[in-house]
Parts: C-alpha cells; structure tokens; sequence
C-alpha cells in the first residue's frame, strides 16, 4: 500500500498503483488518457469513501503523517511572524509555538500545538506532546496579546500533554488548570481550532475561546481510543469500539455544543490538498474573528462564560427539582 494511504483506502492504493505502473512505461497518448481517467476514479472513491467514514477511520485522519500543521498556516496565511520562547521559568518547550504575526493586515497572536515534520523535527517537538512549560509559555504570550489588545488565534493539533513522570514533577495538571482559568478571563478575542488532534488536556490547554471551530475529520475527545480501551476493557485492541463510544468527531461535538462550527475539508481531508484546506480555514477564520472582535468586552467575556457553562447541557431540559436529586 502506498505510504499516503491508510488501511481503509486500499480501493485507492490499488488504483494508484495503477498509476505508478502506468507511468512506467513509453509516454504514448493513450497511456496519459488512461492515467488521467484513473485520476479521475480516484477522486470519485475517494469522495466516496469520505461521505462515510466511521468514527476510528476520522481518528486515523486526524493522525496523517501529511496533514498540514501549524507550520504550514503559518507560512500560507501568518505573514511576519516572530516567535516568543520560554515561559521565564524553566525552559522552552518546543511542542508549542508561540508568537506575534500579521492576519489580513491586523496583527494578532498564534498559540499552537506543532508535531513537527521529519524525523528528526517530530523528536525535537516531542511528536506534540507538550509539558507544563509548554502551556505557562502559552499563557505568558497570550497575557503579552491581552497586553496589546491582540486577538488570539490558537491551533490544536496534540495527542495528549506530556505524562513522563518530569511532567508531573513541573505541575502539568496545574499548569494546564491556570490557563483553563485564565484564559476564561483573558480580555481580547480568542478563537481556538481543532485541525488535527484535539488530545485530552492537551488540547483544552489552549482551547477556551469566543469560538472553538473544528475542521471537518480532526477529532476531539477527553482521552485517546487506545487509552479509553485500555481503561474500559483492558484491551487496546477495542480502540475501533472506543473510538464510537467517545463521540470525538466533529459532527458529534457540533450536536452536543462543545464545538461551535466544523470547517469543511478537501474530498479525502486536508493532507490531500493543503492549499485547499488552508484557504477554506483562513476563510472562516477571516469571518469567525470579524464577528467576535466587534463584540464589546463586557458582552464578549459574557459570551464566552455562557458558553462554557451551557457545555453538557445541549438537548437536556434540567429543573431546579432535577439538580436536587
């Protein structure tokens, strides 16, 4: 199977390798009419397939090697950007990524997950696994955004924070409950997105904001599958149950108002066409900010602790008789 497929497209494995076998042979007219009709299939299966994909399948999505990360945001549509490093307490955590950058002429500030690109990049980045200085060094940046009346622009993209026992020895929990608190009471615009992994605390590390948007097949949940299975049924192997149970996809998230728009993606996801997938996020983006930067500070920190609070209560209709029992 080619390497940028996963288990369930093997129908586009083998026509891709059609393809590859094509292109093997003398250029002809007819070999180029053949290969562009397979190109065609391809996208037509492809489309296909993503019109239903089951819970576990969005989780392998989520989790493409080639799915754009914050790096390719930030060069398509965060011009000048200047990272800030360090939290000014113990050191610089490189699974997050901080910094001050232009949007559309404004400037604003990017908190963000990033899991690196090659080998040798995901181990300096931790694969995304951030540790507690990573998310004191979020709050530090975005406190300089609250500062300089900067909007807040955050990308999700981790399986987890860090659990290595250092971890826990630095405050992780502690760290990642501050910035649930203070980023509740941050006065300027925030709007967090979901584009890859949204992993547990990890994600919600930096994920209070006016708006939580979600692209179309990342995931969102309290725990990963395999940890979930583990927990449940004491076996990894239940990952594809768990994956169903957890209701981490977008559309689940949206229904139950933990979410509150999903941002489509290319026929096949995002890492199939970056550019595509980019230009549909800055779009929104572009809208969504729009939106909560005209609110006035009163109504929009209002807003957001509404927000917050309703989390839970979609489709229940609780009495005061109902919260005494």
């Amino acid at each position: 199977m080619p390497p940028e497929t996963l288990e369930f497209e093997e129908p586009i494995a083998i026509l891709l390798k059609e393809i590859e076998a094509l292109g093997m042979l003398p250029h002809t007219d007819a070999r180029d009419r053949e290969i562009e009709s397979l190109r065609r299939r391809i996208e037509s299966v492809r489309a296909e397939l993503y019109r239903s994909l089951t819970p576990w399948q969005r989780v392998q999505v989520a989790r493409h090697p080639n799915r754009p990360g914050l790096h390719e945001y930030i060069e398509r549509i965060f011009p000048n950007f200047v990272e800030i490093h360090g939290d000014r307490r113990f050191a610089d955590d490189h699974a997050i990524v901080t910094g001050f950058a232009d949007y559309r002429g404004q400037a604003v500030m990017l908190v963000g997950h990033d899991k690196g690109e090659d080998t040798k990049d995901k181990i300096f980045r931790n694969f995304g696994y951030a540790r507690p200085e990573g998310y004191r060094k979020a709050l530090r940046a975005m406190r300089l955004a609250e500062k300089f009346r900067r909007p807040i622009v955050a990308f999700v993209d981790t399986p987890a924070a860090y659990p290595g026992i250092e971890s826990e020895e630095r405050g992780v929990a502690e760290a990642i409950a501050v910035n649930l608190r203070d980023m509740m009471m941050l006065d300027t615009p925030i709007v967090v997105l979901v584009s890859g992994e949204g992993g547990s605390g990890g994600a919600l590390g930096i994920a209070v904001g006016d708006r939580v948007l979600m692209q179309e097949f990342s995931i969102y949940s309290v725990i990963p599958p395999e940890g979930c299975a583990a927990i449940l049924w004491r076996d990894s192997a239940k990952k594809v149950e768990a994956a169903d149970a957890l209701k981490l996809t977008a559309p689940d998230l949206l229904a139950a108002g933990i979410i509150d728009e999903i941002v489509p993606e290319p026929p096949g996801g995002a890492h199939t066409d970056v550019d595509t997938a980019v230009r549909t996020v800055d779009e929104v983006l572009n809208r969504v900010l729009a939106e909560v930067s005209a609110l006035s500070s009163d109504e929009r920190l209002a807003k957001r602790y509404d927000k917050f609070r309703a989390i839970g209560r979609a489709g229940l209709d609780f009495t005061e008789g109902d919260a005494n029992r």
